[in-house]
């Protein structure tokens, strides 16, 4: 392993499961979570697409959602399974573009679903005005945003992780080129980067948790005063949905990022990232999809038109 990481420009990758049986099984749960989140995430882009009943400014954002998990969790797990199998190894560009997708995706999906909170914000609390505020025009600019920002975000990070000197070993302890286990390869002192990503992580996740905090406070407050308890059910079922996905993504990105690093466990950093890397690209399908009643209604009549031309 040293005399590898004298001649060699490439990283290694220690990964997240032992070489062992447990491994094996842990690994194997990994791919069927990995197979589950694509054909989710690609079925709801599908429906999306092909119904119109589903071409609303909600599920525009959720046809968003879908493809930024797609890519997500696309970015992840091939190379952690094939880390696993004894391919450790990660070109110095590999690297870089695992980089580059990780930290776009990760922060345009936490802007997007910001935007989410506030397209519920407006249709419970402004029903008769939602057409207006948030037209086509408004969600494809918060879309656009949520892009645009995330791509800031990898140039700011991944140019300076990927031009700094590393003269101790290239074994990255993770199982993708994360930023914060990079940074302690490096030969200079990093206090200052470390900082921004500090900086980085209040302005892209702790402001955005915080209003989507207020925005469900707001909610949450004329739901209450709703007069029928359909009305309030479902609501309420809406809400607790995406706060859901909301904590189960935020808290582990919050206490990865904002520790100070003599807190920092690079084995409790793996275990947190899978949560925002593997499992909540899994679940949003489930938690945004599966629950509504309009994406179980197309479900139906397309399954029906399967069967007649069966028939």
């Amino acid at each position: 392993m040293d005399n590898y990481n004298e001649t060699s420009t490439d990283f290694i990758l220690l990964g997240l499961f032992p070489p062992s049986r447990i491994g094996l099984f842990l690994v194997i749960i990994i791919i069927l979570i990995f197979l589950l989140a694509v054909i989710g995430n690609l079925s709801m882009i599908l429906l999306i697409l092909l119904d119109t009943h589903l071409h609303t400014p909600m599920y525009f954002l959720l046809s968003q959602l879908s493809l930024m998990d797609l890519n997500y969790i696309s970015t992840i797990v091939p190379k952690m399974v094939a880390n696993f199998l004894g391919n450790k190894s990660i070109s110095f560009i590999g690297c870089g573009v695992q980089s580059f997708f990780f930290l776009t995706l990760a922060v345009a999906e936490a802007l997007l679903l910001t935007s989410m909170a506030y397209d519920h914000y407006l249709a419970i609390c402004f029903p008769l005005h939602y057409p207006i505020l948030m037209s086509k025009k408004v969600c494809a600019l918060m879309i656009t945003g949520s892009w645009i920002m995330g791509s800031i975000n990898f140039c700011a990070h991944t140019a300076y992780v990927l031009h700094i000197t590393y003269c101790r070993s290239r074994a990255i302890n993770n199982f993708f080129c994360d930023v914060p286990a990079m940074l302690t390869l490096a030969c200079l002192d990093t206090w200052i980067y470390e900082y921004t990503v500090f900086v980085s992580a209040i302005l892209f996740f702790v402001f955005p948790f915080i209003g989507i905090t207020c925005s469900y406070g707001q909610v949450l407050f004329s739901v209450y005063h709703m007069p029928t308890s359909e009305g309030r059910k479902k609501a309420y079922s809406t809400c607790s949905t995406h706060l859901t996905v909301v904590t189960f993504y935020y808290a582990p990105f919050a206490y990865t990022y904002l520790r100070p690093r003599s807190f920092c466990s690079p084995k409790e950093d793996k275990v947190l990232a899978v949560f925002y890397t593997v499992l909540t690209p899994m679940l949003n399908p489930i938690f945004y999809s599966l629950r509504k009643k309009e994406v179980m209604e197309v479900l139906r009549r397309i399954t029906q038109r399967m069967c007649s031309v069966k028939v």
